[in-house]
């Protein structure tokens, strides 16, 4: 399995902020995490690559990350991945270390019918992130943007970053 982005440029460049005005931070949806380790060679792995070495700003909550654990370790997940659950916590120990953390201060159940996506809805909205990723930027179009955040795709959030 190759895990998106490279270890040994996990840390944060020296001096590094995530909070700059006008930022492009993010925060992923669980679907975005396992299409990245499921297509390596995908925009969410891209995505993850570039959060990994400090690239793009992400953020994401305690809970968030559990989420990811249990969704990216499904047997058919790591199947299709050719990987083990060792190589799932190894790239989110990564993750962890460069991800801006977000404790939830309030909750704003329910605004979706997904009560997991309201979790990565909470998380966008208590860190202030300006963008969510997901590939259900339908579902979550009217509620984040009641929050001035922008669902995005991650082929979307890729092409944003560059314009």
């Amino acid at each position: 399995m190759r895990i998106p982005g490279s270890l040994s440029q996990a840390g944060l460049p020296e001096g590094r902020s995530w909070y700059i005005a006008g930022d492009m931070s993010m925060v992923l949806d669980t679907d975005v995490m396992v299409a990245a380790l499921r297509s390596p060679n995908g925009a969410s792995a891209e995505l993850l690559r570039q959060v990994s070495v400090g690239e793009r700003p992400a953020m994401a909550s305690v809970p968030l990350f559990v989420e990811y654990e249990a969704a990216m370790s499904r047997p058919e997940h790591l199947k299709a991945a050719g990987a083990a659950v060792a190589d799932v916590q190894n790239l989110l120990d990564v993750l962890a270390g460069v991800v801006e953390p977000v404790e939830i201060r309030y909750l704003w159940r329910p605004q979706l019918t997904d009560a997991d996506d309201d979790m990565v809805l909470e998380c966008a909205a208590n860190g202030s992130a300006r963008h969510l990723v997901t590939f259900n930027v339908a579902d979550f179009k009217g509620p984040a943007e009641r929050f001035g955040i922008r669902p995005l795709t991650p082929r979307q959030m890729l092409k944003e970053a560059k314009t």
